[in-house]
């Protein structure tokens, strides 16, 4: 019953709780045993609340017996990534320097809609420091681990959020993404994961890395990362920058698959990343498939370049602000990799920062226009598949930072466009391979039904580790 219940989705298990095949605490129960099972070889986890975790399935299960549930995802177990506020808990994102102690009596608009929707929350997933880079190991929990094999990157920011579904350690998980830090550690780790629109998932306090960061759902599928939406989305007076109220489901439509859909298909955006042979053959070989489906696919790139110059201006500034109160002792504290883009952030003059927004803006009307001939764009997520663990970037490849190996990730934080993996196969060694859809923003249905075709189609997932 265990493995059965740990490699359900939501939808599932509400499905179960619902005819009483099962209950939230078997539920719950076997994820906090899975739990205990693997998290001495992956660290996905900063803290597990096996008590609270427990009594709050216990209380759904009596709403359940009563027939009386309290929301969409009552007594599903979730995870919540370090970086998101959790009343009761300290957020500690990964460092040293910050104190445990404190009230902590506030939700994160996101954590807050899962609570009233009846969600067990069991436990906080790892982030390197403040979610600063692309893989996840910090000064204050260490590395995080794939669960495909354990020497590799579980990827990052939300690398403990990913691992965690990817095991069974509940089927729903809320991750960040300023970079591609959701669709990053999706990708290596074999599950889907959205990065909404900016603003459609409210986010307080608001990221010192601005509108580059977005909330999403990490989950087993698409339909699952609908249903997430479903709950979290919608404005939070506390999130200046929201969006307006959700007109309909994010489940509307998403059985529509994906006939007469307009598809670019970009393997490498004009030549601009070199992909690794079984990562390209993987997603050209899904995106045959939503041809197959009925998609008019068409291969051809977005035609812009790399803004990742533009990109670090306003990242490294973000992680400058980040850091701007702390102390020299504090700072001292930090990841060494993370006080090197900090000095660097704090050194761009105010018009270099303005140049980069004109640079971001540019390129969000680029795509504004691509959108107006493709419906959807598709690419790889990654161009590579997990590497060493405990590196930013792969050794001997000369790269600097994260940025280097996350081309296809990172342009659209700029743009503010939704943006998906979907895993579509595994390399020869086992590890997982992702192909990214990318729509106009506030097309996240669209983005989803694309998702949820591959996977009725059989073109996504795969099997766990």
């Amino acid at each position: 019953m265990t493995t059965v219940l740990t490699g359900l989705t939501a939808q599932e298990l509400v499905d179960g709780y619902r005819k009483g095949e099962f209950g939230p605490v078997d539920a719950t129960r076997a994820v906090l045993a899975r739990i205990e099972e693997t998290q001495p070889a992956l660290n996905a986890f900063t803290r597990v609340d096996a008590e609270g975790a427990l009594a709050a399935a216990e209380a759904s299960a009596q709403r359940w017996r009563r027939g009386e549930p309290q929301g969409l995802v009552d007594g599903v177990p979730v995870t919540v990534k370090d970086i998101l506020l959790q009343r009761g808990v300290p957020t500690l994102r990964g460092s040293r320097t910050v104190r445990a102690e404190g009230r902590w009596d506030e939700d994160a608009p996101s954590v807050a809609r899962l609570r009233e929707h009846g969600a067990v929350f069991v436990g906080r997933t790892t982030t390197p420091e403040f979610g600063w880079k692309g893989v996840t190991d910090s000064p204050l929990t260490g590395v995080t681990r794939n669960p495909y094999d354990t020497s590799r990157t579980a990827g990052g920011s939300s690398g403990g959020s990913a691992a965690a579904v990817a095991i069974g350690a509940g089927p729903l998980s809320l991750g960040t993404d300023g970079g591609g830090s959701v669709r990053i550690p999706a990708s290596f780790c074999g599950i889907f994961g959205l990065k909404p629109t900016y603003g459609r998932v409210p986010l307080y306090p608001a990221s010192a890395f601005g509108t580059l960061s977005h909330v999403g759902p990490m989950t087993r599928d698409a339909a699952d990362a609908a249903l997430m939406m479903d709950v979290i989305s919608g404005p939070d007076p506390r999130d200046w920058s929201g969006l307006g109220p959700v007109a309909g489901s994010f489940r509307d439509g998403l059985e529509d698959g994906v006939r007469g859909l307009r598809v670019a298909f970009s393997p490498s955006l004009g030549g601009q990343v070199a992909v690794r042979p079984e990562v390209a053959a993987a997603v050209r070989g899904a995106v045959t498939r939503l041809a197959g489906l009925g998609a008019y696919v068409e291969e051809v790139d977005p035609d812009f370049t790399d803004p990742v110059e533009a990109f670090h201006v306003l990242w490294f500034s973000g992680a400058a602000r980040v850091v701007q109160q702390l102390s020299p002792a504090q700072r001292e504290l930090l990841d060494p990799g993370l006080k090197e883009v900090c000095a660097r952030g704090a050194r761009y003059s105010a018009l270099e920062y303005l140049a980069a927004v004109d640079a971001r803006m540019a390129l969000g009307r680029r795509m504004g226009a691509f959108h107006s001939t493709y419906d959807l764009l598709v690419t790889p997520t990654m161009p590579l598949t997990a590497f060493e663990a405990g590196v930013e970037v792969p050794r001997g490849s000369g790269l600097r930072h994260w940025t280097g190996w996350t081309p296809f990730t990172y342009p659209f934080n700029l743009t503010q466009q939704p943006a998906a993996t979907v895993p579509v196969g595994r390399d020869a060694e086992g590890l997982p391979i992702g192909l990214q859809l990318v729509a106009a923003r506030h097309a996240d249905t669209l983005v989803l039904r694309a998702a949820h075709a591959l996977y009725a189609s059989g073109a996504a997932g795969v099997s766990g580790p």
